[in-house]
């Protein structure tokens, strides 16, 4: 092994063998009998094909990958299958950007010549993410890789869609939707991100027709009133109780308008009465559904007014509301202007503020979809992990709105609808030659195409080759877990059930594994505006990406948001150092040996402890992967291989291995080979690189550690370590190390420690183990016994639960210059509790500084407290 480890030779080389070999497909692939295997299948949630790799598809991806290695590991037929979305919206704004750059249009490319384009754009930016993936190890099977636009999903969404409208599912009508002025396409009420935003509310005077007099309406969109058609209160509201029936004149176009009463009116809000704009207002809409108002619209799909504005046609919607809010002031139909903040509706692509507008659709009726979906949720065929994501789904299912999937652009699955001049709609599986209807040659196809999330809600089934009765989808169908994060759950996750459940007859994964975001040290949102954002690609090519994997899966746990911290990464960093190290040491010190197991006869003391902590982290580690509860699974790997095996293990196999007792030393090498090389099993899904480049030079070797089988509990090591009495050996030593360090006296210096037992069998162990003690803690004199031994003077003292240990002073340190440093650092240290104490009680600083920074410095206070303490203690035990 080399000195030190490179991860970006090691990454790359392995990642080739791993698939240059065949190591991501799946058993079966290879050999038929694996077919009886039990499967587990993962669909990736499929990145934009023009995106690029950011913290949270690492993290993402990370958490599949773990889980499809672990499963191979464990002899399941694996299959984890990769793919890519078209992004519709998304990737036509890029291109449509792009050919800006040259002057260029798409309506002056037109339809066909535009899709050509957005095609080589594909081409050439799929494989960037694709690459950026395999960058940080994920082990997909690629010879199996979609695309949502290929030809197979293409035939399974066109199948979708006619089933659904034969159904009577699909249906096509005007109403009400979300439209994006930008990217001049409608959206569903989920592609709408709300956010607060400072703003205005203005108090409009409406004057009464039939006497003098008016009604108030407040509104936070003045050029709306422009498509007024009436004025609703509350029936029960006492104010208005008289005016209802009675009709306003609504200023500027001088439209007559009714005042009617609708119980969707809060008489809380404003004056209790509100305008209804049904052109333009989803609640204004249902109230004209209700009252059979007529619908104008003054706002057009590009944001500007319309005709029906009159003299503010052309403007643009903000132009139009400072403009008529001016004319208004005018003529006395203003009361009151005042600050207001209210949720703002923003397209999730552009962020753009969507408009409210009547249009002609497309949409799917989703009640009759979403009770099989609540059905399976209740039944336990389905589940969420972590299980407060339940009520969170269960409560969108039971209040769900109708879906719109028609988009005005030209990126996409297009509707396969056709339209004949006799007025009849032929919706087809084949391209319809003629019209069924009049037999007219003369057809038109819908110009639209589909919601981006139609043909992904198809993924599970549809990648497996679906509708055609695949051996894949046979096989590998349903798909055992989805991992995704929780902002997707309506627009990705619900619609996947849905879908298979119509057209499957069952769920498309039983778990659902919720992780959270991936915020900056702050716990901000990353985000380009904030300048916070960071590249894990970066990250991979400075640390490597087993570092990445294991900061963000150590950093995490189901459901929760983490932060993504530096010195995370360099701990992890150093992590992957201290196991190279480490295996370095044990590989250099194997001298002949050929990897036998070890034998459980004439075990010293830590070899049947290591041999134990090692069987009981296999039942942790194992029982924490069945629970989802990665990070903790990572923690106890963390915890086995630095400290008790490193840190102790390795120090206290050193006296054997350069020791003259050959039998010794092979016992010791087997146990030293045993640990290390079961222990890089269970860490490869996490660190896969790292472990692949160690374990294969390990003795006797092997084909791949990716395709090890994953270790067992073995029952055989549960009672060969007598409980406790490696424990309290190492905590002796764990004692005397602290002692020695905060007194500074120097590894080299050997010393008498003292060992005052409280229990006689504290006092046996403590003497078997007195070997050990020597070694690793520096000690020449050991002397132990029970509570009747003198205890030295001056002397540091360290109580345990089994005795005290004492370090005798004298000779050993200048007893006059250590009371001076003592003192010096107690009055140091006073000085930093008294700063923090002042810091923490000003008010101005509690209440103003950011709340990390306010929590940082209530540490330090706890800190500088216990340290001040055991200055005082030690100062006491020096003076004598």
């Amino acid at each position: 092994m080399e000195k030190t480890y490179n991860p970006a030779i090691v990454e790359d080389k392995w990642y080739r063998f791993w698939e240059e070999g065949g190591y991501f497909r799946p058993l079966s692939d290879k050999d038929p009998a694996a077919k009886e295997k039990e499967t587990f299948t993962i669909v990736i949630p499929p990145p934009n094909v023009t995106g690029s790799l950011h913290m949270g598809h690492a993290l993402d991806n990370t958490i599949q990958d773990i889980l499809i290695r672990w499963k191979r590991m464990q002899g399941f037929d694996t299959l984890w299958m990769p793919g890519t979305d078209h992004a519709g919206i998304a990737t036509q704004i890029k291109v449509e950007k792009h050919l800006e750059e040259e002057g260029l249009t798409r309506q002056q490319l037109g339809r066909e010549k535009f899709l050509e384009q957005v095609w080589l754009w594909k081409e050439k930016y799929h494989q960037q993410i694709t690459n950026q993936l395999k960058k940080l190890g994920v082990s997909c099977d690629w010879s199996r890789e979609r695309f949502t636009m290929d030809e197979g999903c293409s035939q399974a969404v066109r199948e979708v869609f006619v089933s659904l409208y034969e159904k009577g599912f699909i249906y096509r009508g005007n109403y009400i939707i979300n439209w994006c002025p930008r990217c001049r396409t409608a959206l569903s009420d989920i592609e709408v991100e709300h956010s607060q935003q400072e703003s205005t509310l203005t108090h409009l005077k409406y004057s009464l027709k039939e006497s003098a007099g008016h009604i108030v309406v407040a509104t936070t969109r003045v050029e709306t009133m422009l498509g007024d058609t009436a004025v609703a209160v509350n029936p029960g509201d006492e104010r208005y109780k008289d005016l209802v029936g009675k009709t306003v004149i609504l200023s500027i176009v001088n439209r007559e308008i009714p005042i009617i009463a609708d119980e969707h009116v809060d008489p809380d809000f404003g004056s209790g009465a509100v305008k209804v704009t049904p052109a333009h207002d989803p609640n204004d809409f249902a109230i004209a559904e209700r009252h059979n108002l007529p619908r104008v619209v003054v706002i057009s799909p590009d944001g500007s007014m319309t005709e029906e504005a009159g003299v503010y046609a052309g403007m643009d919607r903000y132009e139009a509301r400072e403009s008529l809010t001016a004319d208004l002031k005018k003529i006395g139909a203003v009361l009151k202007v005042e600050p207001y903040e209210h949720a703002v509706g923003h397209c999730q692509r552009c962020s753009t503020v969507i408009e409210p507008l009547v249009s002609r659709q497309w949409f799917v009726k989703m009640k009759p979809l979403a009770e099989s979906a609540v059905q399976a949720l209740q039944s336990g065929e389905n589940r969420f992990i972590p299980e407060r994501f339940t009520k969170i789904y269960l409560n969108w299912l039971e209040n769900i709105r109708d879906w719109c999937i028609s988009r005005q652009i030209w990126w996409g699955h297009r509707i396969p609808a056709w339209y004949c001049t006799c007025g009849e709609t032929i919706v087809s599986r084949e391209n319809p030659l003629v019209c069924s209807q009049c037999g007219s040659h003369n057809l038109e196809q819908d110009a639209d195409v589909l919601d981006t999330w139609f043909s992904s809600a198809l993924w599970p089934f549809s990648t497996l080759g679906w509708p055609a009765e695949t051996p894949d989808l046979k096989h590998f169908f349903p798909t055992q877990v989805l991992v995704t994060g929780y902002d997707i759950i309506y627009f990705w996750v619900a619609r996947m059930i849905f879908m298979s459940l119509e057209f499957k007859e069952e769920v498309p994964f039983k778990d659902v594994y919720i992780h959270g975001l991936i915020r900056d040290a702050q716990g901000r949102k990353m985000s380009k505006s904030l300048g916070n954002g960071i590249d894990p690609l970066e990250i991979i090519a400075e640390y490597g990406a087993d570092t990445l994997r294991f900061t963000l899966i150590t950093g995490q746990a189901p459901g929760n948001d983490m932060r993504f911290r530096q010195e995370s990464v360099e701990a992890s960093r150093n992590f992957a150092n201290k196991i190279w190290n480490a295996s370095r040491f044990v590989l250099m010190n194997l001298g002949d040996f050929q990897g036998e197991k070890p034998s459980l006869e004439n075990l010293s003391l830590p070899d049947a402890w290591i041999l134990h902590r090692y069987n009981e982290t296999v039942k942790a580690v194992t029982g924490q992967m069945n629970k989802y509860e990665l990070g903790e699974a990572a923690r106890l790997i963390y915890d086995f291989l630095w400290h008790d095996f490193c840190d102790w293990y390795i120090e206290l196999s050193k006296n054997s291995l350069y020791g003259s007792d050959k039998e010794e030393q092979t016992r010791v090498r087997s146990v030293l080979v045993f640990v290390l090389e079961n222990t890089l099993r269970l860490l490869h899904p996490f660190m896969p690189f790292l472990t692949e480049e160690i374990w294969q030079q390990i003795p006797p070797g092997g084909d791949s550690l990716i395709q090890a089988t994953w270790p067992l509990e073995e029952e055989v090591f549960n009672s060969i370590s007598p409980d406790g009495e490696m424990e309290l050996i190492m905590d002796v030593i764990r004692h005397i190390r602290n002692l020695r360090s905060e007194m500074q006296i120097s590894p080299r210096t050997k010393i008498t420690a003292v060992f005052r037992a409280t229990h006689a069998d504290s006092l046996a162990i403590l003497r078997r183990g007195e070997n050990y003690i020597r070694t690793l803690a520096g000690v020449e004199n050991l002397i132990t016994g029970d509570k009747d031994i003198p205890k030295p003077d001056p002397a540091l003292t360290a109580v345990m639960h089994a005795g005290e240990v004492h370090l005798p002073l004298i000779g050993v340190v200048d007893l006059e210059q250590e009371i001076r440093r003592l003192q010096k650092e107690l009055a140091t240290t006073e000085a930093e509790v008294f700063r923090c104490q002042k810091k923490l009680a000003n008010g101005n600083f509690t209440a103003k500084a950011p709340a990390h920074i306010v929590e940082e410095e209530k540490e330090k206070l706890k800190g500088y407290l216990t340290k001040r303490e055991r200055l005082a203690f030690h100062l006491l035990e020096v003076q004598g």
